[in-house]
């Protein structure tokens, strides 16, 4: 029997069982949002017949890695390339056999690592086939629903990586959000930040929210938090989880401008 187990709002994968489960915990909360019509659900089969996998090439060392035609959230995944192991940063729901041979033929994964549970999707499918460990942070276990044996949860402000990368705990949208911190990709550091930082579309502002799809701030002492950890990297270029968030060069200023907009305004009333 056919188990659809997929969540269509948000592409998470669900244990098998039965039959679908009631709701997906994951939309069915502030930060996400369930369909007017109600929870609808698909499952793996379903997704593989009918969309494909598309990657990009961002610089020669970093892919963006989507669904098409758009499914779900509509995230990317971004394949950091790097000489002692590549990291997949964030997911996609689908990995096709076309995919598998691209990230195989660039060296497979050393690690899948997540700025947030929205973009779990099916991160067990993933670390069973690269054979990779999934890193999560520790305070975001209660949005792991269904923990495969891969996934290792970290503790702490920071988990180091090679080459120079790391996972840098900032806390805000979810307790447990991170970016990643990247040297080399850029003159002054990139950061791979899903939505964890949310970059707008005009590209002049950088937003830490509670919730984006339903507008809910943060309490002040977390977003002052989340400030101060970003504040103490040195970055000039960010990417985002979506196509158009691509910033480079300037991301640095721009995120001390969105920081004197937030001081100027919500953080006054703290």
């Amino acid at each position: 029997m056919t188990v659809n187990n997929l969540c269509k709002t948000c592409g998470t994968e669900y244990p098998q069982a039965d039959g679908s489960p009631k709701t997906c915990p994951i939309c069915d909360d502030d930060r996400q949002y369930l369909p007017e019509d109600g929870q609808q659900w698909t499952n793996y089969g379903e997704l593989s017949t009918n969309h494909k996998v598309v990657i990009t090439e961002l610089t020669p060392t970093l892919y963006a890695i989507k669904i098409e035609q758009a499914f779900a959230l509509g995230q990317r995944a971004l394949l950091v390339l790097s000489e002692h192991g590549n990291i997949l940063w964030d997911c996609i729901p689908l990995l096709d056999e076309k995919a598998i041979e691209f990230i195989r033929s660039k060296g497979g994964l050393k690690v899948i690592a997540f700025s947030h549970p929205h973009y779990y999707s099916t991160m067990n499918r993933w670390a069973e086939v690269f054979d990779c460990p999934v890193y999560i942070h520790h305070l975001d276990d209660q949005w792991v629903f269904n923990k495969g044996s891969h996934i290792e949860f970290w503790q702490g402000d920071e988990k180091p990586l090679w080459d120079g990368m790391k996972i840098i705990h900032i806390g805000g949208h979810f307790p447990g959000s991170c970016i990643l911190k990247v040297d080399g990709l850029s003159e002054k550091g990139t950061l791979l930040c899903g939505d964890s930082l949310y970059l707008a579309r005009s590209k002049r502002h950088i937003a830490i929210m509670y919730s984006y799809p339903n507008q809910i701030p943060l309490p002040a002492n977390e977003l002052k938090e989340a400030i101060r950890k970003v504040s103490e990297q040195e970055f000039d270029t960010i990417y985002g989880a979506f196509d158009w968030q691509n910033l480079r060069g300037n991301a640095g200023e721009v995120f001390k401008n969105s920081v004197e907009r937030y001081r100027e305004s919500c953080l006054q009333y703290s």
